[in-house]
C-alpha cells in the first residue's frame, strides 16, 4: 500500500553516530557552572575546591557504569585525544619492552592516524583483516602477537557499519600474552552493556557528545596499574596525568548525560533495535540492489548502513537533504573527502559499490513514521537517481539480453 505524507516541517535527524542532541536536563546540569560554581578546582579556597568533588562525582558515575574505579577515568576533551593519549602515551612507556602494535583495518582514524605517526618514529603496526561483515577474528588477534607486541587496540563497535567485536575474547587473549588491550569505544559506550573487567579491557575511550551531552568532552579510562604517562603537558590536572584547567561545565554535562544514557539503556536500546530492524527489512524488500553493510545481529542498536548500486551517495545525501532528512555516507570526521570509505573497502566491497553507501543512525527520539517516510523517500530518490545513470542503464540492457 503506498503511504501518503503531510510536507514534514521537521527535521529527521538519522545521523547520530555523528553527533548527537545534547539533552536538556545535561543541559541544565551545566548551566550553574558557567556562571554560578565558576571556581577553578586547583584552587584551595572553599569556593572553587567545592568544584573538585564535583569532578569526583562526574567520575564516579562513569566508573559505575563500566564496573571500574573513580580514580581509573581521566577526563580528556574527546574520543580523538583519548584515542592518542593511550597509544602514544603507551608507545612511549612500553617501547624498552617491544615496538609493537596490533589493531584492525576499519578503525576510526584517530587510531589509524595515530599508529601512522608512531610508524614514522619507529614502531610496527599490524593492521588485521576483517570478514564480510566487519568482524576481527580472536584468533588473527592471537597470530597476529608476538614477544614485543605491547599494545592490541580494537574498536568496540564500528562507527561505520555498526558492527560490534568480540571484545570479551580478543581481551582475553591479548591478557594471555601478556600486551596491554584499548578499545575505542566512542559509538558503543551506552549503547551496549560494558564490564572493563570482563572484558579485559587495560584502556578505553569514551565520547560525550555521542550520547546526548556535549561537544569537547570525554574520558579515557585507564586500568590502575598501566604505566602510561602524560600525553598533554604543563599542570598537575587529572593526577599529574592530564594537564590543563578542567572543562567542569562540560564534565558535569558528561556526567549527567552518561547518568541518564545508562537508566534509559535497556529501554531505549530494545527500541531501537525494533526500528532499526523494520527499516532494514523495508529497504530490503522495497528497493532492489542493495547490501547491507555490517553483522546483521551483532551489531548496534541505532545503526543502519546500505550500498545502493549504480548511484552515487553523496548524490542520494543532498537529495535527502531537500526532504529535510540528515543522513551521512560514512564517517562524519570524514565525509568531505571523496575517497571511498575505508571501512566498506575493508570488508570487500570494490569501489563503485563502496561509493554508493548511506548510513542512517538513529536517536531516542526516532519515531517509525520518520523512518517510514525516510524509506518512502529513499525508494524515490534511487530510481529517480538510477534512471540517471549510464551503468543502471547498461545493466538493464544486459538483463533484458539474458
Amino acid at each position: 500500500m503506498q503511504r501518503r505524507y503531510e510536507k514534514m516541517d521537521r527535521l529527521i535527524y538519522l545521523d547520530n553516530a555523528a553527533t548527537t542532541r545534547t539533552a536538556p536536563e545535561v543541559v541544565e546540569a551545566m548551566l550553574p557552572y558557567f556562571t554560578e560554581n565558576y571556581g577553578n578546582p586547583s584552587s584551595v579556597y572553599g569556593f572553587a575546591s567545592g568544584n573538585k568533588e564535583v569532578l569526583t562525582k562526574q567520575r564516579e558515575i562513569i566508573a559505575g557504569v563500566l564496573g571500574a574505579k573513580a580514580n581509573e577515568i581521566y577526563f580528556t576533551a574527546g574520543g580523538t585525544e583519548s584515542d592518542n593519549w593511550a597509544l602514544t602515551a603507551t608507545a612511549e612507556a612500553y617501547g624498552s619492552k617491544g615496538k609493537h602494535i596490533v589493531t584492525s583495518r576499519i578503525e576510526h582514524h584517530a587510531i589509524l592516524h595515530t599508529c601512522e605517526y608512531l610508524e614514522k618514529r619507529g614502531y610496527e603496526v599490524t593492521y588485521l583483516d576483517v570478514d564480510e561483515n566487519g568482524l576481527v577474528d580472536p584468533a588473527a588477534v592471537e597470530a597476529a602477537i608476538r614477544p614485543d607486541t605491547i599494545l592490541v587496540s580494537i574498536m568496540f563497535a564500528n562507527n561505520e557499519i555498526g558492527t560490534i567485536q568480540p571484545i570479551r575474547e580478543i581481551g582475553e587473549v591479548v591478557h594471555r600474552h601478556g600486551a596491554l588491550f584499548h578499545t575505542d569505544a566512542v559509538q558503543a559506550f551506552a549503547q551496549v552493556p560494558i564490564n572493563v573487567d570482563e572484558c579485559h579491557i587495560d584502556m578505553l575511550s569514551a565520547s560525550g557528545h555521542k550520547l546526548n551531552g556535549p561537544k569537547g568532552v570525554g574520558f579515557l579510562y585507564i586500568r590502575k596499574g598501566v604505566k602510561i604517562r602524560s600525553f598533554i603537558h604543563g599542570g598537575a590536572q587529572e593526577r599529574k596525568r592530564r594537564a590543563g584547567t578542567e572543562n567542569v561545565p562540560g564534565i558535569v554535562g558528561l556526567g549527567k548525560a552518561v547518568e541518564l544514557a545508562a537508566t534509559t539503556m535497556q529501554e531505549r536500546t530494545a527500541k531501537e533495535k525494533e526500528l532499526r530492524d523494520h527499516m532494514i527489512r523495508r529497504i530490503e524488500e522495497e528497493i532492489p540492489y542493495c547490501r547491507l553493510n555490517g553483522d546483521r545481529v551483532k551489531r548496534l542498536p541505532n545503526n543502519v548502513n546500505f550500498s545502493f548500486q549504480y548511484i552515487e551517495g553523496e548524490s542520494l545525501l543532498i537529495m535527502l537533504d531537500m526532504k529535510g532528512i540528515c543522513a551521512s555516507s560514512g564517517s562524519a570526521c570524514t565525509s568531505g573527502s571523496l575517497d571511498p570509505s575505508h571501512v566498506l573497502l575493508a570488508i570487500g566491497l570494490p569501489h563503485e559499490i563502496a561509493h554508493g553507501s548511506l548510513r542512517l543512525t538513529l536517536g531516542a527520539e526516532t519515531t517509525k513514521e520518520d523512518l517510514d517516510y525516510t524509506v518512502d523517500c529513499l525508494k524515490e530518490i534511487v530510481a529517480q537517481l538510477r534512471s540517471m545513470s549510464p551503468l543502471y542503464e547498461d545493466f538493464l540492457k544486459k538483463q533484458k539480453n539474458k
